[in-house]
C-alpha cells in the first residue's frame, strides 16, 4: 500500500492555485475539468525526488457557500528547509501566518478556503529568531 493524495474542496480555484503553487511552490501535474459532472481536479505535487504524494484540489463549480469544516480536512503538513525563509516569503505574499515558528520548528498558516497548513522545519529545530518569538498567534489553525 502506498499514499497517494489528499483530496480539498474549494471554492475558488484560482485563489486555491494562487496560494498552493504560487505562493506555497507545489506544482501542478495534471487537470481534469468535467462539463458533466461540473467540476475541475487538479493535482499538486512538491516536485521533490522520491515524494509521489499528492493534494488532490475538487472545485465544484456550482459550489458557493463556504464548505463545512469537516468537508474539506483537518491539516496538510510539509517539511521545509528553513522555515523562517517559508514563513517570511509567504507573509511577503499576503499570506497570514496564524502560528508563528516561535519554537524554530513548526507554523501554521491557511489557504484561501480555510484549509490549515502546518509547516515542518526539515531536521533539527532552527534557534530562536525574530520577528517570530514575539509574533503571538493569531485566529484558530
Amino acid at each position: 500500500m502506498r499514499f497517494l493524495h489528499t483530496m480539498l474542496r474549494v471554492r475558488d480555484l484560482d485563489a486555491a492555485l494562487d496560494f498552493f503553487v504560487v505562493k506555497l511552490g507545489l506544482r501542478a501535474v495534471r487537470r481534469r475539468d468535467s462539463e458533466q459532472g461540473r467540476f475541475t481536479l487538479v493535482f499538486l505535487s512538491t516536485g521533490a525526488e522520491g515524494d509521489s504524494a499528492e493534494i488532490e484540489l475538487t472545485h465544484n463549480w456550482d459550489q458557493s457557500d463556504p464548505y463545512p469544516t469537516g468537508r474539506f480536512f483537518g491539516h496538510l503538513a510539509f517539511e521545509v528547509d528553513d522555515i523562517y525563509a517559508t514563513c517570511s516569503r509567504l507573509h511577503d505574499a499576503g499570506v497570514t501566518i496564524l502560528r508563528p515558528p516561535r519554537d524554530g520548528r513548526m507554523a501554521f498558516v491557511k489557504s484561501p478556503d480555510g484549509h490549515s497548513v502546518e509547516l515542518l522545519q526539515r531536521g533539527e529545530a532552527l534557534p530562536p529568531a525574530e520577528p517570530w518569538v514575539s509574533t503571538p498567534n493569531t485566529g484558530e489553525w
